[in-house]
């Protein structure tokens, strides 16, 4: 496993670069699942244009004439905070990584004043020497034309903000525990760690909602447009938590490899994810314990990650991956086929609730009882997700 893009380096080009302890493999990993789902939407949103689905909009820009004093304030805070922070950081990486969480001098009042102020008058310079012929130039209002996938941003950004804040707060209402631990012992590592997908799909997807009906945008077709992006996401994302060894693994599995599987790499089946990104430790409720890697065993250990389960886990990201993955190509070929909107969002919905039941079955997650039933939080959402897209295409397919 790879916590961060340092270890990645370290272990597979021997390069030693400290400031890249700052990325971590599953933040870069969701990033990605952003880049890909703002890429499908484009795409989506530029084809229903063409449709007269989306209208593209114009609005009214100023050029020329003298540089407003907030862009001036702007490039001169932009130009400090690189200097005096990522440059500093980057500078000192390899003292100050060498224990701890790195994360930690980054949201910190740390810093080199003077480098800042340096690179703040290095943006001014340059701002300056940009604007030098539209300044003395007479300010003009001109008209522009902006196609409807402009609002990929901003459905992005909604998507990101709320989904953080759901997937954060949903993780808090299945392990309360983590609430309590943040303010008796307050971290950084605890208030960073642990998110729940559904959570953010959630209020993710209400914050796109709301976003979808300030700007005008059919909200059907808007989901039918968001759709299959969000399940290739989801399918990116999970690659970080393998990669990251985050703690979503399945429960053990000390069973043999079938004999009708052989000709798939033993991790497929059982891991032991080594080096995992939490540095699990001891017996665990769940039937595996963390140990702490030896001399004679097959992987590097990394300072402060060195721990791997015995026995090995399902690898339930991974499938997770790979069932995102056919679930977009299934909802990708079929897009151009409904000219009802809502259809392939409710199909989406089906299709996710059902991968999302059966994984849970061999993953390691709180169980709620209720009476004499037991479930987890995330069955019980898939649940409700799957028959909520079944309630919708029955609605659907019943209005026309």
């Amino acid at each position: 496993m790879y916590p961060t893009l340092y270890h990645v380096f370290l272990d597979l080009f021997g390069w030693d670069l400290p400031a890249l302890k700052l990325i971590n493999t599953f933040g870069l990993f969701v990033a990605l699942a952003f880049v890909t789902a703002a890429a499908t939407l484009r795409r989506e949103m530029d084809r229903k244009e063409k449709l007269k689905i989306f209208n593209s909009s114009s609005i009214k820009i100023l050029s020329g004439g003298p540089v407003g004093t907030g862009e001036w304030v702007t490039q001169a805070c932009f130009g400090f905070i690189i200097g005096w922070k990522f440059i500093w950081l980057f500078m000192n990486s390899k003292e100050l990584f060498k224990s701890g969480l790195p994360q930690s001098h980054l949201f910190s009042f740390e810093g080199n004043l003077g480098l800042g102020i340096l690179i703040a008058s290095l943006f001014l310079g340059w701002k300056w020497w940009e604007t030098r012929k539209t300044r003395s130039q007479p300010a003009r209002e001109t008209s522009l034309e902006l196609p409807a996938s402009r609002h990929v941003g901003g459905i992005v950004a909604a998507a990101a903000i709320g989904g953080v804040i759901g997937a954060k707060l949903f993780h808090l209402f299945e392990y309360p525990e983590e609430l309590v631990r943040f303010f008796t012992d307050p971290s950084l590592s605890n208030f960073l760690g642990g998110l729940t997908i559904y959570g953010g799909l959630i209020v993710g997807g209400l914050a796109v909602y709301g976003y979808a009906k300030k700007s005008g945008l059919h909200f059907l077709h808007l989901a039918d447009s968001v759709a299959p992006g969000l399940m290739l996401a989801y399918g990116v994302g999970r690659i970080g938590c393998q990669v990251s060894g985050d703690g979503d693994w399945g429960i053990p599995n000390p069973s043999p490899m079938p004999e009708w599987l052989s000709w798939l790499p033993d991790w497929m089946w059982s891991y032991e994810f080594p080096n995992n990104v939490n540095g699990v430790f001891g017996e665990r409720l769940a039937g595996y314990t963390g140990r702490l890697i030896g001399p004679n065993d097959p992987w590097p250990s990394f300072d402060g990650y060195g721990t791997y389960l015995d026995p090995g886990v399902f690898p339930t990201a991974f499938y997770e991956t790979v069932m995102a993955t056919l679930i977009f190509a299934i909802l990708w070929s079929l897009r151009k086929r409904f000219k009802t909107p809502g259809i392939l969002f409710a199909i989406y919905c089906m299709f996710n609730g059902v991968e999302r039941f059966f994984i849970e079955k061999i993953r390691v997650n709180a169980i709620i009882e209720w009476g004499a039933f037991q479930f987890t939080q995330a069955e019980l959402i898939s649940t409700f997700t799957f028959f909520g897209g079944a309630l919708l295409l029955w609605i659907l397919l019943r209005k026309n």
